[in-house]
């Protein structure tokens, strides 16, 4: 779970902001600003026995890096790290599997104010060794590292949407823009965000994978996809979908490079990786993380591609709508076939990677009506 929704205690014992906390304080966050939260920080005694009364084989929850790490570097604050060490022992003593991400959109307030966090390449130093900790400090007892959650979905919230943190955008992209550039910073957020994963990944797979025997992924947000018509075009825009979504983070992770619908539609605004890059990224993962809620129709919309007031959506060129019933605020189709479908896409795209479902489920409204089958 994102430590803003379980962990709490967002200003005890040494721990500083993160990007998530000033972006919520300042009002844009539409949920509460984790302060409290389930206050697992507390209460993970408690948290982890009903846990294991339920019979739950694993937990994935995130590290607060400026709880580990105050300053967003240096020495290492020994609250956090007693709480961080406290929930791994008390989940490992229930039988229960500890699935860590190291970035949940909650960088340290500290590197953002200091360098522009991940829109600089001097983020992926500090990352790199922030892992480091988290490797040697708690990876005899975790095995599962899922380096950043939602690479793609936290660029385009984050740096061409403005509607997550760290609400960098512009007009007419963004919503309430201050400051950014939606065309360019989405790009060189998820370029960084590839080499600091891989530059983490590597050092894990050097310094710590014949001791510790874990492994090492980042997760990708999916849609499931279908071509609004049966039309060449929706179905060429449909492929580019995959492209910009999954491609943008798996492809440079398989073969080196970004997909050619990308390097061909972003041009120049899209990061190269030189000849080095390219091979430290190349192979730089154990499995990928995969999070699927919903499916979308997917139109054709090749006109969108015009020199002026570029951006991921105008760059991937389609025209997206949720599908079934979009009439319901906060509830979307049921489509179970698009997990599926996403799975086989990656199978087949990306020669058969380990893959964990990592999210997964259903938006619904709340009703008296809904009855739920316990399965035991």
């Amino acid at each position: 779970m994102i430590i803003q929704q379980v962990e709490g205690a967002a200003d005890e014992d040494g721990r500083t902001p993160s990007i998530w906390d000033v972006f919520a304080h300042a009002g844009h966050s539409r949920v509460a600003a984790g302060n409290v939260a389930c206050d697992q920080y507390h209460k993970y005694k408690e948290d982890v026995k009903l846990m294991a009364d339920m019979g739950l084989e694993a937990y994935r929850f995130s590290i607060s890096w400026s709880r580990l790490l105050p300053s967003g570097r240096g020495p290492i604050n020994p609250k956090g790290l007693q709480y961080y060490n406290n929930l791994i022992d008390e989940l490992t003593t229930h039988g229960i599997q500890p699935h860590v991400t190291l970035h949940h959109f909650d960088l340290p307030q500290a590197l953002e104010d200091e360098y522009g966090g991940w829109i600089s390449q001097e983020i992926v130093r500090d990352f790199t060794a922030y892992a480091d900790t988290c490797f040697k400090e708690f990876g005899d007892r975790v095995s599962h590292w899922t380096t950043i959650n939602e690479v793609n979905v936290f660029a385009l919230g984050g740096y061409d949407q403005g509607i997550t943190p760290p609400a960098r955008c512009s007009p007419p992209f963004g919503l309430n823009c201050t400051n950014g550039n939606s065309s360019i910073e989405p790009y060189i957020a998820v370029h960084n965000m590839l080499l600091a994963h891989a530059s983490a990944t590597n050092l894990y797979k050097q310094q710590y994978k014949f001791k510790q025997h874990g492994s090492v992924g980042i997760s990708v947000y999916t849609y499931g996809v279908v071509p609004l018509t049966n039309s060449v075009e929706d179905k060429q825009a449909t492929a580019r979908v995959n492209d910009f979504y999954i491609g943008w983070i798996l492809h440079p992770l398989v073969f080196g490079d970004y997909p050619e619908t990308m390097k061909t539609n972003v041009g120049s605004r899209l990061p190269a990786f030189t000849e080095e890059e390219s091979e430290q990224v190349k192979g730089a993962f154990d499995f990928f993380g995969v999070i699927n809620y919903m499916a979308l129709y997917v139109k054709d919309n090749s006109s969108s591609l015009k020199p002026h007031f570029q951006d991921f959506t105008t760059d991937m060129a389609v025209e997206m709508t949720l599908f079934g019933n979009t009439s319901l605020e906060n509830e979307f189709a049921n489509t179970p076939w698009s997990l599926q479908q996403i799975l086989l896409y990656i199978k087949e795209t990306y020669r058969n990677p380990p893959v964990y479902i990592l999210e997964n489920g259903l938006s619904l409204s709340l009703s008296a009506s809904l009855r739920f089958q316990v399965i035991t």
